[in-house]
């Protein structure tokens, strides 16, 4: 019996309290559908002892290791602490890309890139913050940068989008389960 196609799961429910618990149902419903997910916190790292910078090479690395030994990724897009996805998950993303492998995505807001810009630059901006009135916004009704979206459909998907309960925003799994779907029939069934 062949082992099932190994899929990075990327997002930033790595910094939830239940970081954990929350990986554990991703790879489960995974599973459900003939694949393996690998969650970034699957690594085990001991840290202890090292120097911060230390710290975040080894778990870059150890991530790095475990995006080379999937077939593919899902993203987790939802924008977090800002208008767009979490930056480290876009690399993953590019980081994949880059390999040849296929990039999934979803988001759990359906609102334009462009609108939560917009609605960003309208309150207080960060001190550092170097974005400024005339400065273009991308505009192309996506709800990610151009160049995410862009990578999950030149790997023959789209973007999948459940709009849940702003308390549920980070939690809810509805489009993670179809990008599951899709990874399955594209990669077990062959369909």
């Amino acid at each position: 019996m062949s082992k099932p196609p190994r899929i990075y799961l990327a997002g930033p429910e790595v910094f939830l309290p239940d970081a954990l618990a929350v990986g554990a149902e991703k790879c489960r419903i995974c599973a459900a559908h003939g694949l393996e997910g690998v969650f970034p916190l699957d690594a085990s790292l001991d840290l202890a002892g090292l120097r911060k910078l230390d710290q975040a090479r080894k778990i870059g690395l150890a991530n790095e290791g475990l995006m080379r030994s999937c077939e593919a990724i899902i993203a987790n897009l939802t924008p977090f602490r800002g208008v767009s996805m979490d930056s480290g998950t876009a690399f993953e993303v590019g980081f994949m890309r880059a390999l040849g492998r296929p990039v999934l995505g979803y988001s759990n807001t359906d609102k334009p890139y462009k609108y939560r810009a917009d609605g960003y630059r309208a309150g207080p901006r960060l001190p550092d913050d170097c974005d400024r009135p005339g400065y273009e916004v991308e505009d192309f009704g996506m709800t990610e940068n151009l160049m995410i979206t862009i990578a999950i459909a030149e790997s023959g998907f789209g973007v999948a989008h459940f709009v849940p309960p702003a308390e549920r925003q980070m939690a809810a799994l509805e489009a993670f389960e179809s990008c599951v779907e899709m990874a399955a029939k594209a990669m077990v069934t062959g369909k």
